[in-house]
């Protein structure tokens, strides 16, 4: 009988962020499944051999995932998996749900835990909706996986998995990344922004928790002091995209800001850059900060779970919290103002981003694989 391994998520391009753990499964003699909500035309999963498309949705309340429930139940219980890896929080209680039987018959359930909806300082509501939900889904799971600090301490005093371990998020080829080219001039005239302007760089999809418009109205508090030797350029693009547009027009921005949608060449883009600019209200452990660490980049980010694992107030970069509009104008100007500050930061985000290379988290990967396989192993 083969060996098989189930990853599922909400959506497909969320897979994407694990198609290393799918090859180091096909390199391993595994077959590999995955389910998500993306039919034809979605990214291609280069290391999956079967991709089944589901109903699910992302918001719990949706009629829609009594189906998608019913898709995963019937998926698992057809196939002697070894390993059920979910991700996504809907997806993640839907799967280990579903995964009840398949657990009593050997299989072992890990759930990676991409950022808790609940976390220090989050709404109420997202307490009362998703906490109560994984402190049940804990008791069938084998391996809760989490990317933080934070919610490594919260999962190992309140949420009672067999195991709860830590792993550096899903990783960053750092080398890769500082060794790639840009052509920077090509890209600054491309973009209209004058050789001498700092050019500040933001990645992230244009929705609201991303929280774009704190840093348009920062740069807007700017520019009213007279400020304009900037530009900014927003790469992503989302069910926001349209209200983001409006809301530069809205604040006399549209000639100092420019959104590109989703980018191909995200890297040489930011090699081109002089400052990331990450002001999310939450994040896991978010891999386009990571990105720009490793491409030398120094960082002004909201100061939340996540980006404070990765970056050091004063060091990588400087913080500020989500809504502090004022706190990311000074910020932004301190780094406009000194690029020998940018380049020191700059450094230091190259040196603090190791851990998370992907080398150095694929060994994390298979030790937690493995010692979930123990587990598997041990309930038969």
């Amino acid at each position: 009988m083969s060996k098989k391994v189930l990853f599922a998520a909400s959506v497909k391009p969320h897979l994407l962020f694990h198609a290393p753990h799918m090859e180091w499964f096909r390199e391993r003699g595994y077959e590999v499944h995955a389910c998500a909500r993306g039919g034809p035309g979605g990214p291609e999963l280069a290391h999956c051999d079967r991709f089944m498309d589901i109903g699910i949705r992302r918001s719990p309340f949706r009629l829609a995932n009594i189906a998608a429930y019913r898709q995963l139940k019937s998926i698992i219980d057809e196939n002697a998996y070894d390993l059920i890896s979910c991700h996504t929080p809907v997806c993640g209680v839907l799967t280990r749900l579903a995964a009840r039987r398949a657990r009593r018959r050997g299989s072992a359930v890990m759930y990676t835990a991409h950022g808790f909806h609940f976390y220090a300082g989050a709404p109420i509501m997202n307490w009362l909706m998703y906490y109560p939900a994984e402190r049940l889904c804990a008791g069938v799971t084998d391996m809760l996986v989490t990317i933080n600090a934070e919610d490594f301490a919260f999962a190992k005093a309140r949420l009672p998995a067999r195991r709860v371990r830590h792993m550096h998020g899903v990783g960053v080829d750092a080398g890769a990344i500082r060794a790639a080219e840009a052509d920077v001039r090509r890209l600054r005239d491309e973009n209209g922004v004058p050789q001498d302007a700092a050019l500040l760089i933001s990645v992230g999809e244009t929705n609201r928790n991303k929280n774009h418009i704190t840093v348009l109205r920062a740069l807007k508090t700017l520019l009213d002091r007279g400020v304009d030797g900037f530009r900014y350029l927003i790469c992503g693009d989302g069910e926001g995209f349209g209200r983001l547009r409006g809301q530069t027009e809205a604040l006399g921005l549209a000639g100092h800001v420019r959104l590109l949608g989703r980018r191909d060449d995200v890297i040489a883009l930011l090699k081109a850059s002089d400052v990331f600019l990450f002001p999310s209200f939450r994040e896991g452990l978010p891999k386009s900060l990571m990105e720009a660490m490793a491409a030398g980049l120094p960082a002004v980010c909201s100061d939340i779970r996540g980006n404070r694992d990765l970056i050091r107030d004063g060091e990588g970069g400087l913080m500020a919290r989500p809504d502090d509009v004022e706190g990311f104008a000074a910020a932004i100007q301190r780094m406009m103002d000194s690029p020998s500050t940018r380049l020191g930061m700059g450094r230091e985000n190259m040196r603090a981003v190791e851990p998370y290379d992907l080398g150095n988290v694929m060994r994390e990967y298979e030790a937690i694989v493995a010692e979930a396989m123990e587990l598997r192993d041990g309930q038969k």
